[in-house]
């Protein structure tokens, strides 16, 4: 992460064959997040565009470029950090992903997942939250809809993770758009 000014700490996105744990979370994870994208988009007035199935799903991925898989393991140490950013690899992107705390939680502390939403006319507003392990939570990678006067709008999001004081950190990223 250091290198690309990321943060600090190291990630490593999986190749082909995914392992298994992996693979099966990221093809049953999706159909539910589908229908919740799905929604999103007709909230904001666009026709629903998420297949069913996440291998369809990826087959569109595959066809624009995207073939890189993109779950990956992030791990941090005392002083690391995860700049907040989106994940978007390409033209082809699915707009939630999941985050899973492997680590023990009393093994570190520090190491919030942040959320910052930047909302239009408006400062922005931030989410610090600690997960146990095991746990997971599902974000927007880039943005949400969220209700106003006039109707549903856009309201972009970004995520990253606070700076340890102690100890060590490891996720489980899901993305479930293929990188080019």
């Amino acid at each position: 992460m250091g290198p690309r000014r990321y943060g600090e700490g190291t990630y490593r996105y999986f190749a082909n064959p995914l392992p298994p744990p992996v693979r099966q979370l990221r093809t049953h994870l999706y159909p539910p997040l589908a229908r919740i994208a799905n929604a999103w988009r007709a909230r904001l007035g666009a026709e629903p565009d998420f297949p069913a199935r996440l291998a369809a799903f990826l087959d569109r991925c595959h066809r624009a470029g995207q073939a890189r898989p993109t779950p990956l393991l992030l791990r941090y140490e005392r002083e690391g950090y995860n700049c907040l950013h989106q994940d978007r690899y390409g033209s082809v992107a699915f707009p939630i992903q999941a985050v899973i705390l492997l680590s023990p939680s009393h093994a570190f502390s520090g190491g919030e997942f942040l959320l910052v939403e930047q909302r239009p006319r408006a400062q922005s507003r931030g989410e610090a939250i600690r997960l146990k392990q095991g746990c997971a939570v599902f974000f927007p990678n880039a943005e949400r809809p969220v209700g106003g006067a006039r109707g549903a709008y856009r309201v972009q999001v970004r995520h990253g993770v606070s700076r340890l004081a102690r100890g060590r950190r490891t996720t489980l990223g899901i993305i479930f758009h293929d990188a080019a």
